[in-house]
């Protein structure tokens, strides 16, 4: 049982809206850190959400990011009711891009976000349905104690 009431933060994400796009992770990173979570795993919680929001923003048609801060774990989910994964193995695949070229030509798009979030977080989990939308969770586990 928990010591404390986990600490949720959530924030809506914009389609297509790249001039905004990182100012999530951005807000989630220092929040971690202002609360004395360890710099690394505050990096890894901000990789993991930059790479969410930018999923969402360029695939999900927006939605809403949330931080979770619990005693042992960072739990960050993207949800949104975008057209979903039709290839979620496939996605999964470094390099593997469905982003239109309007995109990419914007330096956005390269691959990499689902294998970064993977390779960034202890636990993920992914659940989509085409034409209804996606819910990622990310967990990241606080080994030990904040700092002080």
């Amino acid at each position: 049982m928990s010591a404390r009431e986990p600490l949720i933060v959530q924030r809506e994400v914009k389609p297509l809206d790249f001039l905004a796009a990182g100012e999530t992770a951005s807000e989630f990173k220092e929040l971690l850190k202002s609360l004395g979570i360890p710099t690394d795993i505050c990096r890894r919680a901000s990789i993991v959400t930059y790479e969410a929001e930018m999923n969402t923003v360029i695939h999900g048609g927006g939605g809403v990011m949330s931080l979770r801060l619990e005693d042992d774990a960072i739990i960050i989910v993207a949800e949104d009711q975008g057209p979903g994964i039709a290839d979620l193995e496939k996605a999964m695949q470094e390099g593997y891009s469905t982003a239109p070229d309007f995109v990419r030509e914007m330096g956005f798009g390269a691959g990499m976000g689902l294998p970064n979030i993977k390779k960034y977080s202890d636990k993920l989990e992914i659940d989509t349905r085409v034409g209804e939308g996606t819910t990622l969770r990310a967990y990241i586990f606080i080994k030990g104690q904040r700092e002080e």
